[in-house]
């Protein structure tokens, strides 16, 4: 029996990195997660910055190119649009919320509507039930409403671009059970919707009349089993790879470890509250929150040290990878830098009732946040299984 392939294929092990294809171009491939979630992160950060409604639509829109352009045919790559759903949920019950905990009209606003309004007991003064409820008002509540929803679609996206099994590989060893915990989480939605669109095509394929109610039985039923023989598979496949095994840390290493991780908790704390804080001292702020930091750095590679995992052909960290977390980072920095532009634009007000203006920098800084649609590589083409058997092209 005579050997043929590459040395590659015959020892197993994973080929070169791909060379560009003969058009100059680069195939398809994964982004490295951290990259997408850095882009995101980077992404919410700038949006707390500001409540104008127009730079909010913008980033609105900049996630909508970014995650239409590059999401793959994953189960959790479908579920931005779920996000969109909850985000307006956000801004009806802000609004909602704003109308029923009325604080009145002042002269100049305009009226809208009036709510029944309820006498509420002394101890209970200063809270306004029902009343009239102005423009100014709605207009308000609907803006702050829309930047938490723009927080929330950040971190949508983020887990619609990033593959939740390939950023369990970049977590610290000592967070590695922490994060299979999360990552089988947030993959039961997925895996649950995906079982009850298939029992629902085999049933109109057998060509089943019952709906409604009935027809529950017929679909609870298998889809439970689904999931029963899913979860099967995956204890057998955690068993096989080693999940659990604990290292040989001594009582004296893991004590030392929780206390730097306590310690370091307490600085980040500290630290963000000296930062907020404008009348904590000087080294409660910024020195405490590095402190902290290099406190949980110290902990984490000292608990890691009791883990032993290797990992299957590591994400590559190249020059798309740096490019889009890049442009989310120089986008917060361009928000919180206050250069360029008058900081009052990014917080109109409504009283007066005004159109609210859009500033130059700031809508080059989100803008410059939606270039990762152009500087991350398409996504593979295959399905996200199928993809993990084969190697990674750059």
């Amino acid at each position: 029996m005579s050997a043929t392939g590459t040395p590659h294929e015959l020892t197993g092990a994973a080929p070169p990195p791909s060379r560009p294809d003969r058009g100059g171009r680069r195939l398809p491939r994964a982004l490295h997660p951290a990259a997408w979630w850095v882009w995101a992160l980077a992404l919410a950060t700038a949006v707390s910055r500001t409540d104008n409604p127009l730079l909010l639509l913008l980033v609105l829109a900049v996630l909508g190119y970014v995650v239409t352009a590059r999401r793959t045919e994953a189960p959790w790559a479908r579920g931005f649009v779920h996000y969109l759903g909850l985000a307006l949920t956000v801004v009806v019950i802000r609004v909602v919320f704003r109308a029923v905990f009325a604080t009145g009209i002042t002269p100049g606003d305009h009226f809208l509507f009036a709510l029944p309004h309820l006498a509420t007991p002394d101890w209970y003064a200063g809270i306004q039930l029902g009343g009239p409820v102005s423009l100014e008002a709605v207009l308000s509540a609907a803006t702050d409403g829309l930047r938490l929803a723009c927080m929330l679609c950040c971190v949508g996206a983020a887990n619609t671009l990033a593959n939740p099994k390939r950023a369990l590989r970049v977590l610290p060893g000592a967070l590695h059970e922490l994060g299979v915990a999360v990552t089988v989480a947030v993959s039961v939605a997925p895996q649950l919707v995906q079982s009850i669109q298939r029992v629902s095509r085999a049933r109109k394929l057998r060509a089943g009349r019952t709906r409604g109610i009935r027809a529950l039985r017929g679909v609870v039923i298998p889809v439970l089993e689904d999931a029963l023989e899913r979860s099967l598979r995956l204890a057998a496949a955690m068993d096989s790879r080693g999940y659990g095994r604990s290292g040989g840390a001594t009582r004296r290493s893991r004590r030392a470890t929780g206390a730097l991780m306590l310690l370091g908790m307490c600085g980040l704390c500290t630290g963000a509250y000296g930062l907020l804080d404008a009348t904590t001292p000087a080294f409660l702020g910024a020195p405490a929150l590095a402190l902290g930091a290099a406190l949980c750095v110290a902990g984490l590679r000292l608990g890691g040290r009791r883990v032993t995992r290797t990992a299957y052909r590591p994400d590559p960290w190249r020059a798309p990878e740096w490019a889009v977390a890049g442009s989310g980072v120089l986008s917060a920095a361009l928000l919180f830098g206050d250069l360029g532009y008058d900081p009052a634009q990014l917080n109109p007000t409504y009283y007066p009732l005004t159109w609210p203006g859009l500033p130059l920098v700031p809508t080059a800084a989100i803008l410059l946040a939606g270039t990762a649609g152009l500087l991350s590589p398409p996504p593979p083409p295959h399905h996200e299984d199928r993809a993990d058997r084969r190697p990674d092209p750059t």
